[in-house]
């Protein structure tokens, strides 16, 4: 299943059973700016891809009642699928960004274009930094774990920005050495 969606809606019937227009609002909560889901109705889709699948089933006894709402919760399978998963998009990450630093190499006899693509880099790092809303004393509290969830999201990209800009400096360096025909110091 390639479909980021489909992953991150099997997170939220993990997080907590719920039925599909439920799950559609606390996907547009969660995943607000990350992630866009093109109309309710795909989330009924991928709910049925995620049961015919194995990894959610439907709750007994939720059909009840004029307009029944079967709400779904993950199976043994589908929580193992989403730890597989979440496992594999740790690796790549790293290897994209690997791949970003060779490939960003390949301009080593055009310096110039190296360096405009690590401003655009270093902008958007620092455009991602600032993208983030700051909790309002409007905003409702936030539940145990979407409070969580933000907590986790805001230290992982200032984590990470911590890195990336020291890296931005570092290939600068670097692309700018070999603008001026010097050999890149160490």
């Amino acid at each position: 299943m390639q479909s980021a969606v489909h992953w991150a809606l099997l997170g939220l019937v993990i997080e907590r059973p719920s039925y599909g227009y439920e799950l559609a609002h606390r996907f547009e909560h969660a995943y607000a700016g990350m992630l866009h889901l093109s109309g309710v109705s795909y989330v009924y889709t991928a709910l049925d891809t995620l049961q015919r699948r194995g990894m959610i089933e439907e709750l007994a006894g939720t059909r009840a009642g004029r307009q029944p709402k079967p709400s779904y919760r993950a199976t043994v399978e589908g929580v193992r699928s989403y730890q597989e998963r979440l496992t594999a998009q740790i690796q790549e990450d790293l290897r994209r960004s690997r791949l970003f630093a060779r490939q960003l190499a390949v301009f080593a006899q055009e310096p110039e274009m190296a360096l405009e693509i690590i401003e655009r880099y270093g902008q958007a790092c620092l455009e991602e930094a600032g993208g983030a809303p700051l909790p309002t004393a409007a905003d409702p509290p936030p539940d145990a774990i979407s409070g969580l969830a933000s907590r986790l999201v805001s230290e992982e990209s200032r984590l990470s920005l911590e890195a990336k800009l020291p890296w931005v400096e570092y290939a600068r360096r670097e692309f700018k050495a070999l603008a001026a025909g010097r050999t890149p110091p160490r």
